[in-house]
């Protein structure tokens, strides 16, 4: 074996990107590397059916917003219509929606007020006339004549039987009566017998009067109720009278606005607009003492005429598109405000209805972000019951103060718009699962990429971001060696050389922070040496945990050798993540090795520190070593396996290989290369699997053996179908061209051991023997050893 054989050269350790003479770049915003979304999102706009509206799923800065927004900006249409309430006259606490063309919401309001405003200047100037009070007067006096005759006769007829007709005060009212005229004056009937007692009268002339009170006041009361009627009549005539003067001005003037507005709903409420201001004329004839009452009373008198506009697309040039980013009960679905009287009481009117996003999205596109409808008290259940009947009705309700609800119920408004939810794939795997209505009403998934395929066009693309970018926020233009550099960022963002991220938050950010290099360094342009500088900064900044971890290893407080051999022992790679920094870590992986029954025994598990993969990794091992050794005989070993100095949980299974070294060398005592570290995950018939992280796990240990010395043998195995992945460290790919660390490539157990062993693997025979000076051969000697040394201890032990 020659390990040359697997070494990786220097120009695969990394992609370099040839930018060339890139032409066709586009200043505008493109959409690229989401052809899967794009044409789901497409659909789901196209589509005019319930229920499908549109989960655009994806992680953060791959894109969603930006790509919703353009795609919106070509949607084509006109302006939805206009919404407004109006008083309802017969109902007063169910506001009337009146839906009208787009526009048309503020000119009915402009009418009606118009309206008012000239019915309170012309209204009083008719009932004011000269034409109007004669014709009033002379009505009055025909309907009373008929009222003043019937009292005098009776007068005259009480006048004969010496009384007289009296009006007598009661309280604040007063009532017709009739007194005796005693001397030519009147007296009060129960003052009678006083008289009598004075000899003013006599008894007999006493009893006549009281008999003839009786009778006539029976007839009054009959004449006082018949003059009640006839004054009832008088009031109706006179008022019928004032409605038929100004009725003909205030139907000309709501026939100008009936002319302008076609709804037949619009042409109802103004019916019952005339038929309320007739009712109401008085509100047109306020005196001084009114004045100053209406003044006192805050508020307006003509209220119930006047008109909510809640949505007005009198300026809007095409279909609305609203994202709302505060998706609050009130904001979403609207709001009835409540005023407060001098007394304390609360009230509303149709006039305090608020419109939220939903309504001012009505017609058009309404976008969302899942995790903030969902963090929202109530939000999540009502958008659906919205989104299922296609109405909304506006409560008062705030879910912070369930007490403060308004006593209004406005008409439900018609909903008919597409609701764009943008959110994580962990969100949408939620909502499908628990919630049975979410599957009916967003029936369209937009799943984002967070990588692109590696070539020419979407390196055409990424250079046009950075330079539209740089355009945006006025920062300092690229040149080829940063537009270079940048893009090779998003290859390694990826984690694949073959592939180019899609989080362009990321790639934003870097060329913000390579910008504001450049202009610290007074440069025009910014180069490759400011990208770099950006990138190193960043890694310094979030850093802190590795470089601790780094001081650890260098002061020996955890145990990594690099160099020398040792049995049982290896050095495995994994990574660690802090949110938003990712790096690796060397790990020591121990074994040991004796006779049993227990198999392959994970301590890690033991200790409930090992997840669910790095156990199925570990049940691999143990298949691995039957398929080696238990051919022709009981695999009668146990076999310890270790993190040493791990403290936390672990879970993968890219260790697995390392752990199958660290058995081998244990079982068959042969010693293992500690300069070269191990990653990469393996099946049950020794075929290595590629692993995540390998660039960082490579980098990780390359820092280790910096730090101690580079001694031209140190490396690391990995999978040969991770060289795809490879984006490393300049300074990585210089070292391993001056042979000082090294990078191999493998495909199998078999291949990784003979590196570390520097001992031939060996292959069975036709008998089920191995070599013997081979790791194999070794190793089923042992197996064999241990099986001997149970069957001796089963047969001596009984």
């Amino acid at each position: 074996m020659d390990k040359n054989d697997y070494r990786i050269p220097p120009k695969a350790l990394r992609w370099s990107c040839d930018i060339g003479n890139i032409t066709g770049v586009s200043s505008e915003i493109e959409v690229f590397g989401q052809s899967r979304a794009v044409s789901a999102i497409q659909l789901g706009l196209s589509m005019d059916h319930p229920g499908y509206h549109i989960f655009v799923s994806g992680a953060a800065g791959t894109g969603r917003t930006t790509t919703v927004r353009e795609l919106l900006k070509k949607v084509k249409g006109g302006p939805p219509s206009d919404i407004v309430f109006v008083h309802n006259f017969d109902q007063p606490d169910n506001p009337l929606c009146l839906v009208l063309e787009a526009g048309k919401g503020n000119r009915l309001k402009r009418e009606m007020d118009a309206l008012i405003e000239q019915l309170s200047a012309v209204i009083p100037k008719v009932l004011e006339s000269d034409t109007y009070q004669n014709r009033k007067t002379k009505l009055i006096e025909s309907l009373r004549s008929e009222y003043e005759k019937i009292i005098q006769d009776f007068d005259k007829k009480a006048q004969k039987q010496n009384f007289r007709l009296v009006q007598v005060q009661i309280g604040p009212y007063t009532k017709p009566d009739i007194f005796p005229v005693v001397n030519s004056e009147p007296v009060q009937p129960d003052k009678l017998d006083e008289l009598v007692q004075q000899n003013v009268i006599t008894s007999e002339q006493a009893e006549t009067f009281v008999e003839n009170y009786k009778a006539l006041y029976a007839e009054l009361k009959k004449i006082t109720k018949s003059t009640q009627k006839l004054e009832r009549e008088i009031r109706n005539k006179v008022e019928e009278f004032r409605k038929n003067a100004v009725k003909p001005v205030i139907e000309d003037t709501l026939q100008e606005i009936r002319d302008q507005f076609q709804s037949d709903k619009v042409r109802l409420y103004l019916d019952r607009v005339l038929d309320d201001l007739l009712e109401n004329l008085d509100l047109f004839q306020v005196d001084e003492a009114k004045q100053q009452d209406q003044k006192a009373v805050p508020g307006d008198p003509f209220l119930p005429y006047r008109i909510n506009v809640l949505v007005d697309h009198s300026r809007s040039k095409g279909v609305p598109v609203i994202f709302e980013t505060s998706p609050t009960f009130s904001k979403l679905f609207g709001n009835i405000d409540k005023n407060m009287d001098q007394n304390g009481r609360i009230y509303s009117n149709f006039t305090n209805i608020r419109a939220g996003s939903l309504l001012q999205a009505n017609g058009g596109y309404l976008v969302l972000y899942a995790r903030d409808v969902l963090s929202e008290v109530n939000v999540w259940n009502k958008l659906k019951r919205v989104l299922k009947s296609k109405s909304l009705d506006i409560q008062g309700f705030d879910p912070y103060h369930p007490g403060a609800v308004s006593a209004l119920k406005p008409e439900a408004v018609e909903i008919k718009l597409k609701v764009i939810f943008i959110g994580d794939p962990v969100i949408y795997r939620l909502l499908y699962s628990a919630d049975e209505d979410f599957s009916k009403i967003f029936k369209i998934k937009a799943d984002f990429d967070y990588e692109m395929t590696n070539r020419s066009e979407n390196v055409r693309h990424y250079v046009s971001f950075i330079r539209r970018l740089c355009r945006q926020d006025d920062l300092p233009a690229f040149d080829k060696s940063g537009m270079t550099a940048t893009v090779e960022y998003g290859a390694r963002l990826s984690g694949k050389n073959n592939k180019l991220s899609l989080r362009f938050n990321r790639i934003a950010d870097l060329i913000r922070e390579a910008a504001f290099y450049c202009t610290n360094a007074n440069k025009k342009k910014v180069t490759r040496r400011h990208v770099e500088q950006a990138i190193s900064a960043k890694k310094h900044r979030l850093g802190l945990y590795e470089d601790k971890l780094q001081e650890m290893i260098s002061e020996n407080s955890i145990f990594i050798d690099t160099a020398g051999s040792k049995i049982g022992q290896v050095n495995g790679l994994s990574v660690l993540t802090t949110g938003d920094y990712t790096f690796g870590r060397p790990s020591r992986i121990s074994a040991q090795v004796s006779a049993g029954r227990g198999g392959v025994l994970n301590i890690e598990r033991e200790v409930a520190l090992s997840g669910p993969i790095h156990d199925k990794g570990v049940l691999i091992i143990a298949g691995y070593l039957r398929s080696r050794f238990a051919h022709n005989k009981p695999m009668a070993i146990d076999a310890s396996i270790c993190f040493e100095q791990s403290y936390s949980e672990i879970d993968g299974d890219s260790a697995s290989s390392a752990e199958i070294y660290a058995i081998l060398s244990g079982l068959g005592k042969i010693p293992l290369d500690q300069s070269i570290a191990v990653t990469g995950s393996v099946n049950q018939f020794g075929e290595i699997q590629p692993i995540g992280g390998v660039n960082e796990k490579i980098e990780g240990f390359f820092r280790v053996c910096k730090q101690k010395g580079l001694s031209g043998k140190q490396g690391v195995l990995v999978p040969m179908e991770n060289r795809k992945d490879l984006m490393l460290d300049q300074e990585i790919i210089d070292a391993v061209k001056q042979e000082k660390f090294h990078i191999y490539a493998i495909e199998r157990i078999d291949q990784g051991m003979e590196i570390l062993s520097g001992r031939a693997m060996g292959e069975m025979d036709k008998k089920g023997n191995y070599p013997p000076d081979t790791v194999l051969g070794l190793c089923n000697h042992a197996c064999q050893h241990y099986a001997n040394l149970l069957k001796e201890y089963i047969r001596f032990s009984g």
